[in-house]
């Protein structure tokens, strides 16, 4: 700690990290937090300075798992403990003087990111599965007071987030909503197969003279990983009644297009953790202005309830808000690339589908969607004599793949059709995020294992 020669009334205290920032608190009881900016360069990031902020990562480990996750670099992180040291050196100039003003400017930033057509359309939460808690609280309360009829539905896809299944039995099925799922076929071939089942499930949730009041679509499912046509889907609940449509995109900003305008969904929700190198955890709920967003609430209920959704999120009592303020930091650093967050979207793409292709030609396997429909992540099927035959088997798989080669992968098990005979039924989802020293390592340590 280094102090002025100044005291009492003019005194300067300013506390110094190893990074050199600053938070220095003038004579008037204000504050002001900086983070220095890094000298102005005359090209674009490399690949030397790539390595640099992400010299965090454990480098023992082939770590191809940034869909779960994310990754978050030095730059952001050293902007996130700007932001913790602020509160904790003075909680109350914190409170009246920097945070709401700082997560409306993240909300700035983020309503430009995704087309919106109003920053107050755009909301801040912890996490893709506390906005679908916010969406699908709201629905369970037009259950309960019966603006919906008992047997309404709420359709989802068979490959929807466990965590958000979880809170459509949680919210829904206890309201007396009828739940109906997507059955989607993988390995998948063609939007075209989506788009048929997801059109019998809405004609299912309307029979009996019943409707469909929510329909939750990922936009790109988690396990397997598939990108969904939510446009086309969208188009289609309109065409068909449904009240409200719920995108589930936790992969979405910075992993594939996201454009609010475009989509025209009701609700949108989307991690900035995962794809955008926020620390975790940060996440955007958009909602598009309508009446019904009047019922929408945070479920952690603080002194902002009923100040709109966006405000009453922006304080749900006292807790580390960090990762919602650093959003103009990751927005500085993903510009440093070459086109920015559409040059990272599309050399991830191109070069998770090359390391797809690479280990199911050396597999004998295949892909498990076109390579059109896949954004930063892959499924790879697995070689067949691994004999992966139950979820308990991908566990174990998991484990030993950590363990014996310090590799992180999620895995995953598909059950056989009836009838089917020789069919695979173990697959692994790859991630590939801007880290050149990750996919080499992968590719060294898998090339180990199997070939």
């Amino acid at each position: 700690m280094a102090s002025s020669p100044h005291n009492h009334h003019g005194r300067e205290l300013e506390l110094d990290n190893d990074e050199n920032h600053h938070l220095v608190f003038n004579g008037d009881g204000k504050s002001n937090t900086h983070v220095p900016k890094k000298p102005k360069l005359s090209s674009f990031i490399t690949e030397s300075e790539i390595r640099s902020e992400f010299a965090h990562h454990d480098q023992t480990v082939a770590r191809i798992n940034n869909g779960s996750f994310g990754c978050c670099p030095a730059f952001v992180m050293d902007a996130q403990r700007i932001w913790q040291r602020r509160f904790l050196a003075q909680p109350d100039d914190f409170y009246f003087n920097g945070l709401k003003k700082g997560i409306l400017h993240s909300r700035t930033l983020i309503k430009d990111l995704i087309n919106a057509e109003h920053v107050d359309e755009v909301s801040i939460v912890d996490n893709a599965t506390t906005a679908a808690a916010i969406v699908l609280q709201q629905t369970s309360w037009a259950f309960s007071q019966g603006k919906y009829d008992k047997g309404d539905a709420v359709v989802m896809l068979h490959y929807a987030y466990g965590a958000v299944k979880k809170s459509i039995e949680a919210y829904i099925t206890r309201a007396g909503g009828h739940v109906i799922e997507v059955p989607l076929p993988f390995p998948v071939n063609s939007n075209e197969e989506i788009v048929t089942e997801f059109r019998r499930a809405l004609e299912r949730g309307k029979a009996n003279g019943k409707r469909v009041r929510l329909a939750v679509i990922d936009h790109i499912t988690s396990m397997p990983c598939v990108v969904i046509p939510i446009k086309e889907l969208v188009k289609i609940c309109r065409e068909e009644g449904v009240d409200q449509v719920f995108i589930d995109a936790a992969h979405g900003i910075g992993c594939t297009k996201v454009d609010m305008k475009e989509i025209g969904a009701d609700y949108y929700a989307s991690n900035l953790h995962k794809w955008f190198f926020c620390p975790p955890s940060i996440a955007l709920l958009y909602c598009r202005k309508s009446p019904k967003v009047a019922d929408l609430h945070h479920p952690v209920v603080s002194h902002e309830y009923g100040n709109g959704l966006a405000i009453e999120s922006a304080w749900i009592g006292t807790r580390d808000y960090s990762p919602q303020l650093v959003v103009p930091s990751a927005l500085e650093f993903i510009n440093r690339f070459e086109d920015g967050i559409e040059g990272i979207k599309k050399r991830n793409h191109e070069e998770v589908v090359k390391m797809g292709k690479m280990l199911s030609n050396a597999w004998g396997t295949h892909l498990g969607c076109p390579p059109e429909m896949c954004a930063s992540m892959i499924m790879i099927g697995l070689p067949a004599c691994l004999g992966v035959s139950s979820e308990k088997d991908t566990i174990k798989l998991r484990t030993y793949l950590r363990e014996e080669f310090c590799v992180e992968v999620p895995l995953y098990y598909r059950p056989p059709k009836d009838g089917e005979i020789g069919s695979l039924t173990g697959y692994a989802r790859i991630s590939h995020q801007f880290n050149e020293a990750l996919k080499k390592s992968f590719v060294r340590r898998i090339t180990a294992m199997f070939l």
